[in-house]
């Protein structure tokens, strides 16, 4: 995930990267009335002085959150809270002021573009009444803090988010697993019931008030096209991998259904949500074992067990990462980047350990903050957060509007990309894999099956978050059936069912961070379908001759400098046009994807004879 911008709450979509400047940020100026219509000339004396100010307030506000995420307490949220508010004053008076000069005569592609982006740039706008945006940020921050503080219980004594999650994946007790679902959901979900239905009443009305239908036609009016488009582009992208995804639910429900038996989990319909290694079954990757086929299952490796065997510790998790970069030609990361990040959860203070990267100085102050623990998923979630970094420092040249991802997908597929690259092959090269210990061929169906039971299973999830939210914005989901329209929409996309009955004093969804932090999650459906695209023609451009999935362009300055290419764009052209830079293609689909697993969807189908499909 990316902490970017001059807050979660407004203008996170563009304005990526805070500047030097002055200490106190400037309260947001009013915007100007002037006496006759609004012209071009205008317009662009409107641009430059929002590019600037913001530039100004970001680098002290950028500070405040990294102090908060970091050293949490109600000081820091307070500080946070009260910038918050700041942020989002700002951010919708220049979201108002840009609607009204739009319609400006003479107004150049790039002036339009640009207003647009403000226009639609803010995820929680606050209407313009007097209190309001101070009301919504003090819900925000608190929303946030109540999950970072949040617990579940293990055994009957408490456990923090970081620990459960883990012992998610570790836990094959299905009394234990289910204590652990409940626990988290009911002691952090919640509880944010009613302060989550008022501040998502009060950034509707927000949203309502800068002429968009409500708060999720908002969220999805930032991609280049229609909100109505996007939504559609969405339906088609999940359609295209459904097949695949069903096809990998029924295998592993018969799976679970061989392990833990009738009583536990049935033979057809839907999944049992805690049995999954993931709170929110979001990914499966930590049951591989129970689901691994006898033989091609076994992959003769671990990278948990390989790190560990090589005494890796969080930093050379970490320089290991960095240097994946490097062998690309990027530049390696500042020395303030190891004197700044937090890499690991201290003892003696509350910290918001979810994994992000920043980036604070529009230069070359990036930090990543993550609770590392030396296993697969924290490598792979190195590698990914890197992306970030590497990403804001290619296109720290633009303009600050167009400091950003060419999308908010974009930016998460980098570094899921060159993850794709952490092969047999790649971790030979690095050293953490005996040449003699790489999987022979025989193996392809254990190692397409171990990836897709994250990259696979993650897609409805992806999907459904927002499309959770948008019902919400809408009114299609009311504040009176917030559980029953998750646990729809739960069963509807993922196939997967609570361990216990649900009612309306519930709020599951609260207990996944991003809904709790209010933070767009589309761009991580996206990135899933992006990763694969990126990766294909990272290892077209490389030559690669063999299986798509055993490709590694690592050390291929080539791809590197083509991929610098696109980076360096940041949001400057339309999507399409960046992903044309690097692909070829200016379409977003699920093919790639596809072929990538158009080995194991043959094999599972094999595998699925005789078996029900679906849920």
């Amino acid at each position: 995930m990316i902490r970017t911008g001059i807050s979660m709450l407004a203008l996170a979509a563009f304005f990526a990267t805070p500047a030097v400047s002055q200490t106190t940020p400037p309260a947001a100026p009013a915007a100007p009335a002037p006496q006759s219509a609004p012209t071009a000339s205008d317009a662009q004396a409107f641009l430059d002085r929002v590019q600037k100010e913001v530039t100004e307030f970001n680098l002290t506000y950028q500070k405040i959150a990294w102090i908060n995420a970091t050293y949490i307490n109600d000081d820091t949220d307070a500080l946070a809270s009260e910038y918050g508010a700041r942020s989002t004053e700002m951010s919708v008076r220049y979201a108002m002021e840009a609607a009204r000069f739009q319609t400006a005569p003479g107004l150049s592609v790039e002036q339009k573009r640009q207003l647009t982006m403000l226009r639609a740039a803010l995820t929680l706008p606050a209407p313009t009444t007097p209190g309001a945006a101070q009301q919504l940020s003090d819900l925000s921050t608190k929303l946030g803090s109540m999950y970072a503080k949040g617990k579940g219980t293990r055994g009957g004594k408490p456990i923090n988010g970081s620990d459960i999650e883990a012992a998610m994946g570790e836990s094959r007790d299905p009394a234990e697993l289910k204590e652990m679902w409940l626990s988290w959901n009911d002691q952090v979900g919640a509880p944010m019931r009613g302060d989550y239905a008022k501040m998502t009443g009060i950034a509707n009305q927000g949203a309502k008030d800068l002429g968009f239908a409500d708060a999720g036609a908002l969220w999805r009016s930032g991609y280049d096209m229609s909100p109505d488009e996007f939504a559609k582009l969405t339906d088609k992208l999940w359609d295209e991998v459904k097949p695949l995804y069903v096809a990998l639910h029924t295998y592993v429900r018969r799976k679970l259904n061989e392990k833990y038996g009738d009583a536990v989990q049935a033979k057809t319909g839907p999944i049992r949500a805690d049995l999954l290694g993931n709170m929110w079954a979001q990914e499966w990757g930590n049951i591989y074992d129970v689901v691994a086929p006898k033989g091609s299952g076994d992959l003769g490796y671990e990278i948990g067990d390989l790190l560990t065997a090589k005494g890796y510790d969080w930093k050379k998790m970490v320089q290991t990462g960095e240097g994946f970069y490097s062998s690309l030609g990027f530049t390696q990361l500042p020395e303030t980047f190891w004197q700044r990040s937090l890499f690991l959860k201290p003892a003696d203070r509350e910290v918001l350990c979810h994994a992000s990267a920043w980036d604070l100085d529009e230069k070359d102050d990036v930090r990543i903050k993550m609770c590392i623990k030396v296993n697969s998923d924290d490598f792979v979630t190195i590698h990914h957060e890197l992306g970030h970094n590497y990403y804001q420092r290619a296109y720290k040249g633009q303009p600050q509007l167009y400091r950003n991802g060419a999308n908010d997908g974009f930016h998460e597929a980098i570094g899921d990309f060159v993850a794709l690259s952490i092969t047999p092959d790649y971790l030979v090269q690095i050293g953490l894999l005996d040449q003699a210990k790489v999987p022979s061929a025989d193996k392809d169906t254990g190692l397409l099956l171990r990836q897709a039971m994250d990259k696979v299973a993650f897609l409805p999830f992806g999907l459904l978050i927002d499309k959770y939210r948008w019902s919400i914005f809408s009114g299609q989901i009311p504040a009176s059936g917030y559980q029953a329209g998750w646990d729809k929409l739960r069963l509807q996309y993922q196939g997967i069912v609570p361990p216990a009955p649900r009612d309306e004093t519930r709020f599951d969804a609260g207990g996944k961070y991003h809904v709790a932090g209010s933070v767009p999650y589309t761009r991580y459906f996206l990135a899933r379908l992006l990763q694969f695209q990126f990766y294909k023609a990272a290892c077209d451009q490389a030559g690669w001759k063999g299986p798509l999935h055993r490709c590694s362009f690592y050390g291929n300055k080539e791809v590197g400098a083509r991929l610098n290419k696109m980076l360096e764009m940041g949001a400057s052209k339309p999507w399409p046009e960046a992903l044309q830079a690097f692909t070829g293609t200016r379409e977003i689909s699920g093919k790639a994807m596809v072929e990538y697993f158009a080995p194991l969807k043959k094999w599972l189908d094999q595998q699925n004879k005789g078996q029900p499909q679906g849920w």
